[in-house]
């Protein structure tokens, strides 16, 4: 085997196995109707990561269920360079009745690589579908979504605050400009 594919299956197997550690102690809401969740969401908050650290505000995300079940999804921010948009595609897990999603930005000739799906879990959600906290069971990923591009400090403290029960670092969230 060479040297490229070692270190893919070692890659898989890491992954596989701190998912299965942390998998069961992330907890997400019962359900998640995707007809109510789709549409566009802002940022609020989130724990910050490689793949956003070019935007500089105005981060948003738009979620539009498809026929075949699956979902487009299109994130934008402000850069200093103008807007920046990203296309991908999201895929309901399983038995989770719609709250753990998997998100794929790469092509979809790479689909079958597990890597190229980020989890998407949906742990918090109000009644209105208005704010959402969403993270990754490997806790590296946090967002704080609104339908707004603003929330009231007592929403904010709530959604800080579940998630660190969720065992989030949540002293790394930072606070997104609208």
């Amino acid at each position: 085997m060479n040297k490229l594919k070692q270190a893919l299956v070692a890659a898989m197997v890491l992954l596989a196995v701190g998912s299965a550690a942390t998998a069961q102690e992330v907890k997400t809401v019962p359900s998640v109707d995707l007809k109510r969740y789709a549409g566009k969401w802002y940022e609020i908050a989130k724990i910050p990561n490689s793949f956003q650290k070019k935007c500089l505000s105005s981060t948003s995300a738009d979620y539009a269920p498809r026929e075949d079940g699956m979902i487009d999804v299109t994130n934008r921010c402000r850069t200093a360079d103008g807007v920046d948009e990203a296309k991908g595609v999201a895929r309901v897990v399983a038995g989770s009745n719609n709250s753990k999603l998997e998100v794929r930005f790469a092509p979809a000739w790479l689909s079958w690589i597990p890597m190229v799906w980020g989890d998407y879990w949906i742990m918090d959600l109000d009644p209105q579908y208005t704010l959402a906290t969403v993270g990754s069971p490997s806790r590296e990923y946090l967002w704080i979504l609104s339908r707004t591009p603003t929330i009231s400090d007592e929403q904010y403290e709530n959604a800080l605050n579940n998630a660190t029960k969720q065992g989030f670092d949540t002293s790394r969230v930072v606070k997104s400009k609208p």
